[in-house]
């Protein structure tokens, strides 16, 4: 008899029938103290929380208050599962209860503010915020709090609930085990949005170093490359950052210091200081050709990659069918499935187009080749030569697009895209020599200089 009860109060709480719920309390009174007393993988109140059933949940609560604070076996609590789901009103009365299990971890270290956020429960969260903010600075497992756990999940309003309504500095810029802040977190992720927000909307430590001694600037050069670097990289450099080798011997430590105190010890150093200003001089020469390269791997594999669509995807497609025929008096209409429809019907401008998709291909993959071999590119002389082999690869990809449109424009049109393209043209050598003509006349200045200072006593 007792099993049956129960049986139907468990359907009732997957159904949220409160109208079951109050005719088996008649019957059995106890039937709420059982699932306190006894061993159940879950009681009704977590089913009924993780359905949402707020009428159901009221009810049980207000006869057996005690029950929001069992655990299920994974170690969630009701409000675990109400939060995860983002049910509103059912976190409100279980909150009116037991407010504290806002601090409770299930089996994987998460309280029920982690879950909100991570699941984007914008709502859920402000409520559980407003009631237990120092909930949200508990961390988790290896030292996570739950701004890293917004960023790894990519909940860039959650965050932004969190930041503004815990407005924290200390907060903001907390580590996990290994060091990483946010910033850090945001930009291995490339979440160009999240990084966006924490450098004009947060006092974030730009410079911040992790374990390993590496800035988000660092974290950046050495992550797989794409789109976003660029982005991601001006906007940090307008915010301050820098990279560990540009840092004084001063900035270089990874441990976390409050800001005051480091205000302070900046106050007490004697001024002038002519001794650290010698050494951010000699950085320059080495932050411009760390800028370089990282500019020159940026473009060389945006054109590596369209070389690459455009030699395996040519202008016109490709044919979708075989054909052939015995008359060999039209080369076109012998074919095989997937080659070139170009090559058949423009012979001549598929071979020219063949040339300079090659040429901007190979030139891209010399410049990425070279950059990632580790030779020793700490020269200008070096980085001039990679210069200019990425323009010989722009070149070649800008006679790719002429040879493209050369073969697509109608017959009626051919003069004027052959106009367009001729300005084009001269436009672009204009400015290809006026580059080569700037670069001739400082090289030449250079060498004067250079020998001048030597011939004079």
């Amino acid at each position: 008899m007792e099993t049956t009860r129960l049986s139907l109060l468990y359907e009732a709480a997957h159904n949220g029938n409160v109208t079951t719920l109050l005719e088996l309390l008649q019957q059995d009174g106890l039937i709420l103290d059982r699932l306190i007393v006894d061993d159940f993988t879950e009681t009704p109140l977590h089913v009924a929380a993780i359905l949402g059933h707020d009428d159901f949940v009221k009810e049980i609560l207000s006869r057996k208050p005690q029950l929001a604070k069992e655990l299920d076996s994974q170690r969630s609590s009701p409000l675990h599962l109400a939060a995860a789901k983002g049910h509103v009103e059912t976190v409100k009365a279980l909150l009116v209860v037991g407010s504290d299990m806002c601090f409770a971890r299930d089996r994987q270290g998460r309280n029920p503010v982690y879950l909100a956020a991570v699941k984007g429960r914008l709502h859920v969260l402000a409520e559980l915020v407003r009631v237990a903010p120092s909930a949200a600075r508990v961390s988790s497992g290896r030292g996570e709090t739950v701004l890293h756990a917004c960023v790894r999940h990519d909940q860039l309003e959650a965050l932004r609930l969190l930041v503004q309504v815990m407005d924290d500095y200390q907060f903001v810029n907390a580590r996990d085990d290994y060091g990483m802040t946010v910033l850090h977190l945001a930009v291995a992720d490339k979440l160009i949005e999240t990084v966006k927000f924490l450098l004009t909307k947060t006092r974030i430590e730009v410079n911040a170093t992790n374990a390993n001694g590496f800035t988000a600037l660092d974290i950046l050069a050495q992550s797989q490359r794409n789109e976003k670097d660029f982005d991601i990289s001006e906007h940090l450099r307008a915010a301050g950052a820098l990279r560990t080798i540009d840092h004084t011997p001063s900035c270089t430590t990874s441990s976390y210091v409050p800001y005051v105190a480091t205000h302070d010890q900046h106050l007490n150093m004697p001024q002038p200081m002519p001794a650290l200003e010698k050494p951010q001089k000699d950085h320059k020469p080495e932050d411009w050709l760390t800028r370089k390269r990282e500019s020159l791997m940026v473009v060389a594999s945006l054109i590596a990659t369209m070389a690459f669509q455009a030699g395996t995807n040519p202008p016109g497609g490709l044919w979708q069918d075989d054909m052939s025929t015995g008359s060999s008096s039209s080369s076109a209409s012998q074919h095989e499935a997937g080659e070139s429809i170009m090559a058949y019907k423009h012979e001549d401008d598929y071979t020219l187009y063949l040339y300079y998709n090659t040429i901007g291909f190979v030139a891209s993959l010399s410049i990425i080749l070279l950059l990632v071999t580790g030779l020793p590119f700490k020269r200008r002389f070096f980085m001039w030569v990679l210069t200019v082999i990425m323009w010989v690869a722009i070149t070649a990809m800008a006679l790719t697009y002429r040879t493209s449109i050369y073969v697509f424009t109608p017959s009626k049109q051919a003069e004027v895209a052959r106009k367009v393209i001729s300005y084009l043209v001269l436009v672009w050598s204009g400015v290809m020599a006026l580059v080569l003509l700037m670069h001739s006349i400082r090289l030449m200045f250079n060498l004067f200089f250079k020998f001048e200072s030597r011939v004079r006593p």
